[in-house]
This record gives structure tokens, sequence and C-alpha cells, in this order.
């Protein structure tokens, strides 16, 4: 079908102001995932007592969901996008909060809610909501000195830190918390209020490694001499070294036979060992391709909001990238974070699907408001009827 710039619809506007390079981009990584499940889902399922193919079809299943709801999202404006975003955080939050009384604990976190065999993660899609939210609070906080937008930034920042901590869930904390203070300085807020904030996280921080068990066993596991001696991390990275540079093959590596987060968590590790180093680094070229646009196209957005929506947005994405990578290569202790479009997981799926659909419609072309501004009319005068010609 041949658009044209006449048509003023809302698919033609859609089709004129998107940006392709980001579009192309995401739904690439969305096509690597499925593709991805196939090589490290089914043997997780047999190991489960579950059907073969149980992951791969659920990956599809939320894959082909996850990309009509970016799409969907993608043709939002920015006032659409802020108004969904402060309606999905008080659901989010609301659910998060009943996790807490009536929430199923799996491995000894309790995150997820139960609706009709199917479970939901809260958390996750506050996250993106989060972002844009506390992006137009900063802006205004910095625009305006009559609105107490900054204290009630920090409430919700401390309010929503304090249920995923609850859960206890340690590493969303650190993520949200790093792309929420970045935002802070992106917006210019004064620098006195980052070293408090900085200050208050590293204390947050020390209390999470000195009251959960599980993030000190980790952390110290991490620095000791013996790094091998996290099974899960150990064997991640000699799936590195096992694959090369062109990996053993599709279908023939053995770590997702022995890790039970093979298709989740450490899924970047079977990447490495059938497909090779070039493989990850293509893989990582995609996300740093998509964050770097975002980036330059948010420099050139004149509304302070939006573009610290679209520079938290993403900094969200970017960073659980990296440090779901960091992870799998030995970098970072474990935190139990999916890699964006390529892990399984239904809740992660949509989740990543609105904040990519959010950065989508943020980022397409708009023209500048101040360009658009009609020129005041000057008044000319005009010789009356029957007034004498000057000229003669």
């Amino acid at each position: 079908m041949k658009m044209s710039r006449a048509d003023r619809s809302l698919l033609s506007d859609w089709s004129f102001t998107i940006d392709r390079g980001l579009l192309t981009a995401l739904l690439s990584l969305i096509a690597i995932g499925v593709v991805l499940s196939f090589a490290a889902s089914p043997a997780v399922a047999i190991k489960k007592g579950l059907p073969t193919f149980y992951f791969v079809e659920r990956h599809v299943v939320f894959a082909a969901l996850g990309a009509i709801l970016m799409l969907g999202l993608s043709l939002l404006s920015p006032i659409g996008v802020r108004r969904l975003s402060a309606g999905l955080l008080i659901l989010a939050l609301a659910g998060m909060g009943l996790v807490l009384f009536s929430g199923t604990e799996i491995n000894g976190a309790q995150r997820w809610l139960n609706f009709g065999g199917y479970s939901i993660q809260p958390s996750e899609f506050a996250k993106p909501a989060f972002i844009v939210v506390m992006a137009w609070l900063f802006a205004e906080a910095a625009r305006r000195s009559d609105m107490p937008a900054l204290p009630l930034a920090l409430l919700l920042w401390a309010a929503f830190a304090g249920l995923l901590v609850a859960q206890p869930d340690v590493g969303q904390t650190v993520l949200v918390s790093t792309t929420a203070g970045l935002l802070y300085l992106l917006a210019g807020l004064p620098l006195i209020g980052a070293a408090i904030l900085v200050a208050i996280g590293g204390g947050g921080f020390w209390l999470a490694y000195m009251n959960f068990g599980h993030v000190q066993s980790r952390l110290e596991k991490f620095f000791s001499a013996a790094p091998f001696e996290n099974y899960q991390v150990g064997r991640a990275m000699q799936s590195f070294s096992e694959g090369g540079l062109f990996g053993r093959g599709p279908g023939e590596g053995t770590i997702k036979s022995v890790l039970p987060d093979a298709h989740t968590d450490y899924i970047f590790a079977v990447i490495g060992e059938e497909y090779g180093v070039i493989a990850c680094v293509a893989l990582l070229m995609v996300f740093a391709f998509i964050v770097i646009r975002s980036l330059k196209r948010a420099a050139d957005e004149p509304n302070a909001a939006d573009r610290l929506a679209v520079q938290g947005l993403a900094l969200l994405l970017g960073l659980q990238s990296l440090i779901n990578m960091g992870v799998n290569i030995g970098l970072l202790p474990p935190k139990g974070m999916t890699l964006p479009f390529i892990s399984a997981g239904g809740s992660s799926m949509l989740a990543l699907a609105i904040t990519a659909g959010m950065l989508m419609a943020l980022t397409r072309r708009r023209p500048d408001p101040t360009r658009l501004k009609k020129p005041k009319m000057v008044a000319i005068d005009e010789p009356q009827f029957g007034s004498p010609n000057p000229s003669t």
C-alpha cells in the first residue's frame, strides 16, 4: 500500500514520522529472540518435565503480542504516553502492594500474582511508567519553583524502591534507581541533591547486604579469590571459551542442559556457546544502536519532559542489557535480570514492548512548535476611497 504525504490519517502520519532505524532494530531483536528460543528453551522444558516446545510456544505467543503492543503504543502522542504512564504506574504499584500479601513465592522471592493460571509481575510494568513520570516531574522541578515536583518525585522514588526491596528484588532496585539518578543529573537539578541521593543509595545497598542472605552470598562469591565457586556464573563464563569466535553450532551447546535459567538469565551464554563471540558482539551492537539512536533523537527534542523520557527509557533498556551481559561474562554478580526481548518471560516481554512502544512514540519526528507560530499581522495603511492620490 502506497501512502501520500497529503493523506493525514493516523497510519499515514505514523509511517512518515516513525524512526525507521529504531523500528527495524527493535523488531529485529524480537525476531532474534524467537529464533534463539528454539536453541535454549527445549532442553530446559525437558529437564522440568514439560513438553519439549513449551517455552518456545510461550515465547512466540508473547513475542507476537509484544510486537503488536509496541506498534500500537508507537501511535501515541507525547501527552498520551504520559497519561498512559500515570495510569499504568498507579495500577502497577497497587499490584506490587498486593503481591506482598497474596503473591506467589518462587526461589525465595515474592514478585508474582496469579490470574487464571497465568502469572504476572507488576514491577516489570511499573519500570517504564515510573521513568516517564519521573522525567516529567524532574522537568517540572527544573522549570518551575512554585510546584513541589521534586519532593513528589523523591517520594515516588522511595515508594517504588521500597516495594521492590520488600519483594525482595535488589537487582531491579539498583536498575531503576540508577536510571532515575541519571535522569536527575540530565535534568540539570542541583548537584548537592545528587550527592545526597548517592549517599542514600549507598546506605540502602549496605542495608541490603547486611539483611538479605542471598545478596551477601552473591557478593562474597563474586569478590572471592575463586570466582568459579558460583557454579552458574563459572559455567556461563566457560561457555564463551568453548564457543570461540563462531560457536559450536546451533543445538550443539551444553550449558542449556545444566543451568536451570539458560532460557532467561543466562541466554547470552547460550548464544556465546552455540553462535560464538562474534554473534554476541553483533547483538551488543544492536542494543548499542537502539540506545545511541534514541539519545541522538532526544538531543533534538525541545520539550524537556519528552527529552528526559526518551533518555530515561533508552538508559533503562541499555542498562538492563548491560547488566544481563555483565553477569553472563562474570563482570557483575548474579542479579536475575532478563536480556531484553531475547530471554523468555511473559511479563518481561510485554513490559519491554511497552518500553519500546513509548520510546518510538516519543522519538517520532514532530515539528518544532516555535517554528509553527504565525507571524504577527502588521497593519498596512491603504488610501481610502476618494482620498487625494499623493502621486498627482
